[in-house]
């Protein structure tokens, strides 16, 4: 489909949930590649390292206004409705962070600009990606 649109980004300092504390500031690269027009790809910065996470801009999007996923990412309007809940689960952990929803808000309309929901699949090449599971050995 022509031109490949720019890649989206966008950093958010988001805040991880303590108990019995203010959330404490994580910075948080957010991207947007149209090459993979379903996925957000999240870096958190955790220490000296980035924890990186992948999934989808539905759902992010569907949890702005009302708790969406089931897996490892669960999204969700916070009780103060200018914040979002990001829950992240994994083997080895667990992490609940806050973000401004208004910020989210704009990445996913920065992300919509460039590909429409609806026109993902005109921007997604399934033969590369089968591709790349094939040389997964």
């Amino acid at each position: 489909m022509g031109t490949e649109p720019p890649v989206v980004h966008a950093t958010i300092v988001f805040g991880l949930r303590t108990f019995g504390s203010v959330p404490l500031p994580v910075r948080a690269d957010l991207e947007y590649d149209p090459s993979d027009p379903y996925a957000i790809s999240v870096g958190y910065h955790a220490g000296p390292g980035v924890v990186r996470w992948l999934f989808g801009r539905d759902l992010l999007a569907d949890g702005l206004i009302a708790p969406a996923g089931d897996g490892d990412v669960r999204v969700r309007p916070a009780a103060d409705d200018a914040r979002v809940v990001v829950e992240l689960n994994a083997p080895d952990g667990s992490a609940v962070l806050e973000a401004p929803a208004d910020e989210l808000a704009d990445f996913l309309d920065r992300t919509y600009d460039e590909v429409p929901a609806g026109d993902e699949a005109l921007w997604f090449d399934f033969d590369q990606e089968l591709a790349k599971l094939a040389l997964r050995d």
